[in-house]
């Protein structure tokens, strides 16, 4: 069985409106068309990346759901949606390279945001840098890179660095998507790097203080760590 929003006068996702308003004053479509060199997605490649955030911001999450910006009234409120089947092909034309430049966006968009929303950032003395790792369950012995990990459960790796300080809620500042059996701190060291850069960039100027469970204390992170000029705590898991 399956369901499907077919109102021609109404829209199922409205919050979207604002949602891809504040990611067109950023300029994510521009950041995606100038640093994106996937295949097939010269010139278009912003309007693809849109299209996969915008449905992920919509609730999808498999391909096929990205159909969610063609139901209804969308097309009255959006252009330049793409079909899921195209952007299957793009996700699926993704290499470690283009990883990076997406990576790059990712960067540099946060850094715009911060100068469009005043406190996104830690702008005191103190800043929290908080890395950690999650398994997200997937199905289908098909599915790329998925294994079981720690916690037994079949599903992708992700690795997240957040930024925050005393009164400044956490933000995402880097993130990684790895096999499912990869150890918590693998590339760790990259991680800390380029979140640590994005703050930089971003005009955050206070001492960072890397904080990570016990898994991440590791000689290689905590002088990359102590290089760069901050400080590491390990914390309960």
């Amino acid at each position: 069985m399956s369901a499907s929003f077919d109102e021609p006068n109404l829209v199922g996702s409205a919050g979207l409106v604002p949602a891809v308003a504040l990611a067109g004053r950023v300029g994510v479509v521009e950041l995606a068309d100038g640093l994106l060199t996937v295949p097939g997605a010269k010139g278009c490649a912003g309007a693809k990346l849109m299209s996969v955030l915008a449905g992920m911001v919509a609730g999808a999450d498999s391909i096929d759901d990205l159909d969610v910006l063609r139901h209804g009234a969308m097309g009255k409120l959006f252009g330049g949606v793409r079909a899921p089947s195209t952007l299957g092909s793009f996700l699926r034309s993704f290499r470690f390279g283009h990883v990076r430049q997406l990576d790059a966006v990712a960067s540099r968009a946060l850094c715009r945001l911060a100068e469009r929303v005043p406190g996104l950032l830690p702008a005191g003395e103190v800043v929290w840098l908080d890395v950690d790792d999650t398994i997200k369950p997937v199905y289908g012995r098909s599915k790329q890179g998925a294994q079981h990990g720690y916690t037994r459960v079949r599903g992708l790796n992700a690795q997240i660095a957040t930024a925050s300080g005393p009164e400044v809620a956490p933000v995402i500042a880097a993130a990684r998507l790895r096999r499912g059996a990869a150890a918590s701190a693998h590339g760790a060291i990259r991680l800390v790097r380029d979140a640590l850069a994005t703050l930089r960039r971003a005009g955050v100027a206070g001492r960072v203080l890397v904080r990570a469970d016990s898994a991440y204390y590791q000689q290689a992170l905590v002088a990359a760590i102590v290089k760069a000029g901050c400080r590491f705590r390990s914390v309960p898991a």
